[in-house]
């Protein structure tokens, strides 16, 4: 197959392009690679479908703006990236002929619950989901009017981590301060629920989606649902030092994902967090 990947310098780009590039010919958008099949198209502005290779059998669109959290100040080039760039690249899909698109949505748009989300959940917009999971948002209500023209998968990634994440997100942040002796903040004594995914796993779910018919959303998170307490003690373990932290009498917004619809479509998640933290580490 002939296949578009956005944001392949990414987290889970840089871990499928290996994946893929010995199958199929691919070819990147990314400002973090090179070579002779990179196009270095910035998203966060206006920008024309000309730019991007011809006759692609199908198109992963994983990028996002890397300053998602910096509303009001970065909020137009964020909607650029995260939702414009989304319904020109499906709508340069349907007009080339492209028969399959993968998108890499975000599991933030459930909102939070004591029970395991399923793709069923409805997804209902609240001022809580703040702009970032917004901007996702919209991009699943674009796709969704696209499924009975070309197969759309979504794919709501929970908690991806692996090597080469950036340091700001939530697991290389929780190594950070427990290699620190930073005290950790715990909603409750356990805090938060969560079935981080690594990012080979991660990579896997996309492989297997492109062999996948029909239109699907589907949970992607890892094999098993952990506290935040057990995540910060995994990290500890691997590098041998005691996590502190600070407890908060207030009820944990867990955000867990019912994920049998990865398992029996996709593929099964195989790495298990006290293993996977330490291709981060």
């Amino acid at each position: 197959m002939r296949i578009l990947i956005t944001g392949a310098g990414g987290l889970i780009g840089s871990h499928v392009v290996p994946l893929l590039e010995k199958e199929h010919e691919l070819f990147t958008v990314s400002g973090k690679i090179t070579g002779k099949n990179n196009f270095n198209i910035d998203f966060s502005k206006d920008w024309s479908t000309e730019a991007l290779p011809e006759n692609m059998d199908a198109i992963i669109h994983l990028a996002q703006d890397e300053h998602f959290r910096d509303f009001p100040g970065k909020a137009v080039p964020v909607f650029f990236t995260n939702t414009v760039s989304t319904l020109k690249l499906i709508d340069f899909a349907v007009k080339t002929g492209v028969k399959k698109f993968i998108y890499a949505s975000s599991a933030g748009i459930y909102g939070n619950s004591d029970k395991a989300f399923t793709e069923e959940n409805e997804i209902v917009y609240k001022k809580e989901m703040g702009f970032y999971l917004g901007t996702k948002h919209c991009s699943e209500v674009i796709l969704n009017n696209y499924t009975s023209l070309l197969d759309v998968q979504q794919l709501r990634f929970f908690f991806v981590y692996g090597k080469g994440q950036r340091k700001d997100m939530l697991i290389p942040r929780l190594v950070n301060n427990v290699q620190q002796g930073n005290p950790i903040t715990l909603s409750g004594n356990h805090g938060i629920k969560i079935n981080p995914l690594h990012a080979s796993d991660a990579a896997n779910a996309i492989k297997a989606a492109l062999d996948l018919q029909g239109s699907h959303t589907i949970n992607a998170g890892g094999p098993g649902v952990l506290s935040l307490r057990e995540i910060c003690e995994m990290i500890g373990t691997a590098i041998d030092k005691k996590p502190q932290f600070y407890i908060e009498e207030k009820e944990a917004n867990h955000l867990m994902g019912d994920i049998s619809q990865m398992n029996n479509l996709l593929c099964k998640p195989s790495i298990q967090f006290s293993q996977g933290i330490k291709t981060l580490i």
